[in-house]
């Protein structure tokens, strides 16, 4: 409980500094809103009063102080370019992205972990070199290029899906998922090639353990070494990338959405952010953060139940 309560409270100060980060961040940004929206032509009456109709009039910890209260209670403003409630705009678009992010994770779990317990138990030098160059490969690649290789090949080449005809799932289910299989393929490729990565390096340290030596020597199978022994000790080292590759994955959702034309947050977030529509890109922004910083506490969570040295250690410092 001890251990709980003291993560709660980091959660709870990261999420204030987040907030106060990516607010200062919109803020420092050089410009005039209320002249972006009414043009340079504009009098100065007329920027004055729409100034004060933002807010932006007041000092920056009015500003903030107002901004925060609004998020409490489920506000966040109104879209300067849109002119319509962020809550609203976010609201479909939140879902589709959170659904590739979903997809892309699932993808990472079922290609990382075969691949990652393959290489770490893998013998042979070629397979060996092979598992690290995928690695090497895969972490490297940007994720826009990943994505036009995406398309050349299973779009133009395969026929597998026509780049640039997103059907919402309303209207096709089939055809939706068809789609956006390839967009989270695209964000999943480097977050696999990490997750393998890791992994095989800790199978390799836990086979030569003494646990996994005894196990062999009672005539345990390989393949149950493997996945009673080995797996259950190396996936507590490789759980914390978790948050990590939770980060990755949304921020690089936020590319392979441009360049797959899916209308999820990331195209919101780019046109937010060249039209300095602050109230939407302070949401958007706030919303990715918090939702790495929440999956990184449930990580820590999860690390805790898996290793009773950590429950052991809350004890102590209890």
């Amino acid at each position: 409980m001890a251990y709980f309560i003291r993560k709660l409270a980091i959660l709870l100060l990261t999420l204030f500094l987040v907030s106060l980060a990516v607010f200062l961040a919109f803020h420092v940004i050089p410009g005039d809103s209320a002249m972006l929206i009414l043009g340079t032509e504009a009098s100065e009456e007329s920027l004055a009063a729409l100034r004060h109709q933002m807010g932006t009039d007041r000092s920056l910890l009015a500003q903030y102080v107002s901004w925060l209260a609004g998020i409490f209670r489920g506000d966040f403003g109104v879209s300067l370019k849109y002119s319509r409630s962020v809550a609203d705009l976010l609201r479909s678009r939140i879902m589709l992205t959170s659904l590739l992010g979903l997809m892309s994770f699932i993808l990472v779990f079922i290609l990382g972990i075969p691949l990652g317990l393959l290489s770490g138990r893998a013998r042979n030098p070629v397979a060996r070199a092979a598992a690290g160059a995928f690695s090497v490969i895969g972490i490297s690649l940007p994720g826009f290029f990943l994505s036009l290789l995406l398309i050349w090949v299973f779009g133009l080449w395969l026929r597998l899906f026509t780049p640039g005809s997103y059907v919402s799932p309303g209207e096709d289910a089939g055809a939706f998922f068809r789609f956006m299989i390839f967009p989270a393929l695209a964000v999943a490729l480097p977050q696999v090639a990490v997750l393998s990565k890791y992994l095989a390096a800790a199978v390799r340290e836990e086979s030569s353990a003494a646990y996994v030596k005894a196990a062999r020597s009672r005539g345990c199978s390989s393949f149950r070494v493997l996945t009673r022994h080995i797996f259950k000790n190396a996936v507590v080292a490789v759980v914390p990338l978790l948050g990590m590759i939770a980060g990755s994955i949304f921020s690089g959702s936020i590319i392979v959405e441009q360049v797959f034309g899916i209308s999820g947050v990331g195209r919101l977030l780019i046109s937010a952010v060249s039209y300095r529509d602050f109230p939407l890109a302070q949401t958007i922004v706030l919303y990715i953060a918090a939702l790495v910083v929440i999956v990184n506490f449930l990580v820590d969570l999860v690390v805790q139940w898996l290793d009773p040295r950590i429950r052991l250690e809350g004890r102590g410092r209890a």
